[in-house]
């Protein structure tokens, strides 16, 4: 693999004098990102609580889309014209995809992934039991943990260039409510739950409901329950509401979601469940 990076990374100096009909160059770049879409190398990991990322795959997929010619793509009677083209072998994978739902190649979805109709970009991971529901969509190199939910409406964000910047991790056993958008890079960590509507992003304070102080901003705790806040802020023309996600629970580790006492609790603080 080593010397697979150090090929991606002399085509990447050389980039703006690559042709595009190189064969020779994208049969390099096609092995690199075949890497991703097996699942046998990943984009981002978190290393001793660091997202360290691995840009030299990144520059591997915006290499592919240079070298790549836009194609007909026909599934059943849809039609697609892109440059990249779908995942297939879902039932060999072990992956439960309904219809209405898409991956592309260069997304890896581990075995027991279920998509309702939702989409997964390219260089993105999904972990092993996660559900990706109904119009929920995961960008490009968005890192999903195991036994994740992404309700319904879901954004997760996708963060393909610059290469060295980190794309959005969900680690494993998180919940994202219903309509929620975590995008820029956020990270939201395990077993951390999100209610329906949380915006979050590396410039959204994440705050502690109990202490008033600002935990992180865009990196949302492990096991702890957030919602959609706003905090005061003044301005020449008055004060005004400014996004905030909000901790208003925090859990033992390891306990599980109980959807039952997620709405409760949220009913408790006057939030729609």
């Amino acid at each position: 693999m080593d010397d697979l990076q150090r090929s991606i990374e002399q085509l990447w100096e050389t980039r703006a004098e690559l042709p595009a009909d190189d064969a020779q160059a994208r049969a390099i770049v096609v092995e690199a990102v075949g890497l991703l879409d097996s699942g046998r190398a990943r984009v981002a990991e978190v290393i001793d609580d660091e997202v360290v990322v691995h840009q030299w795959l990144k520059q591997a997929i915006l290499l592919l889309f240079k070298l790549s010619a836009m194609e007909t793509i026909e599934v059943g009677p849809f039609e697609f014209a892109d440059k990249i083209p779908l995942k297939t072998n879902y039932a060999a994978a072990g992956v439960r995809v309904v219809p209405g739902a898409s991956a592309r190649w260069g997304s890896f979805l581990e075995r027991d992934v279920i998509m309702m109709p939702s989409y997964v970009n390219i260089g993105a991971r999904v972990g092993t039991g996660t559900m990706v529901d109904t119009w929920a969509t995961v960008g490009s190199c968005a890192q999903i943990g195991a036994n994740v939910h992404l309700s319904g409406g879901v954004g997760i964000g996708g963060v393909l260039e610059p290469p060295q910047a980190a794309p959005v991790i969900i680690e494993d056993d998180a919940f994202i409510g219903s309509r929620s958008m975590v995008t820029e890079g956020a990270r939201v960590g395990r077993g951390a739950m999100l209610g329906a509507g949380v915006i979050l992003n590396p410039s959204i304070p994440v705050i502690d409901a109990e202490t008033g102080d600002t935990v992180s901003r865009g990196h949302v705790p492990p096991w702890c329950l957030v919602i959609n806040a706003t905090r005061p802020k003044e301005f020449p023309g008055g004060t005004f509401g400014m996004p905030c996600a909000l901790i208003i629970r925090r859990f033992a580790e390891g306990e599980r979601h109980d959807k039952a006492k997620l709405n409760d609790i949220l009913r408790e603080h006057g939030v729609a469940t």
